[in-house]
């Protein structure tokens, strides 16, 4: 990728290898200071890196981390890439993955971080993250993501995960208990919790989605929840400062 500057999109070079996108973009939320910083990778929702996406990294930016979110949809958009993205997910490899991977490698060469990375996903993203926990990251925070089919074997060796979930959340029900389940087979350190009054997507500040597809969400249990979400923004900087900071 190439080096975009505070609060800008990074266009990265034409011809991505290793099936990746084209031209892969992102923003850069850099912290105050000279550094070297902590770095953390964030991914984005189902519906795309949008000001929200952006609010989350400037968030983490603040806390001190160098955080780079990616836009898993920098070929073509939602419409277009959507579901070969949701495809590279269910599958585990794809051109999504070749762009994480290609943004991780960035911001590990980028010159101002201290060698340590998280990864932090959100809704689809966090089901990503939790997918690259065991890929060379030292701590994943994932929100209402979905499980691996196969958790046990996707989450052997993972780095200590925290994660966050909505008891309310009709698409992801007993998916707190699964995975704590799991992990704690595993053997991986973790810390996971359902919050009663939460649905999917709580942690962000506004509604998201088309108009007419708002009240289905809200039957659904999906939308902001103001008196979960600072709990749940200290339990992911805490975890990131315990396994990054250090």
């Amino acid at each position: 990728m190439g080096a975009p500057g505070p609060g800008q999109a990074a266009p990265g070079p034409a011809g991505a290898p290793s099936g990746g996108s084209r031209t892969l973009r992102g923003y850069l939320a850099e912290p105050e200071g000279n550094g070297p910083f902590p770095a953390v990778l964030m991914i984005h929702e189902a519906f795309g890196l949008d000001a929200i996406t952006v609010r989350h990294a400037d968030r983490l930016a603040a806390a001190g981390y160098l955080t780079l979110a990616v836009d898993l949809f920098s070929d073509g958009g939602a419409r277009r890439c959507l579901v070969t993205t949701m495809r590279s997910l269910a599958a585990g490899h794809g051109r999504a993955f070749a762009d994480l991977a290609r943004a991780a490698e960035w911001l590990r060469e980028d010159g101002r971080t201290t060698g340590k990375i998280g990864v932090i996903g959100f809704c689809m993203g966090g089901g990503f993250a939790l997918l690259l926990a065991n890929d060379g990251f030292d701590a994943a925070a994932v929100n209402y993501g979905r499980l691996p089919k196969d958790p046990e074997a996707a989450l052997a060796g993972a780095c200590p995960i925290v994660a966050n979930f909505g008891g309310k959340d009709r698409t992801l029900r007993n998916a707190a208990a699964k995975l704590e389940s799991v992990l704690d087979e595993l053997g991986v350190e973790h810390d996971v919790k359902e919050f009663p009054a939460a649905g999917h997507a709580f942690l962000n500040d506004t509604e998201k989605g088309p108009k007419a597809l708002l009240p289905l969400f809200r039957v659904m249990g999906i939308g902001p929840h103001p008196q979960s979400a600072p709990e749940a923004w200290k339990r992911i900087e805490d975890h990131f400062a315990k396994h990054l900071k250090v």
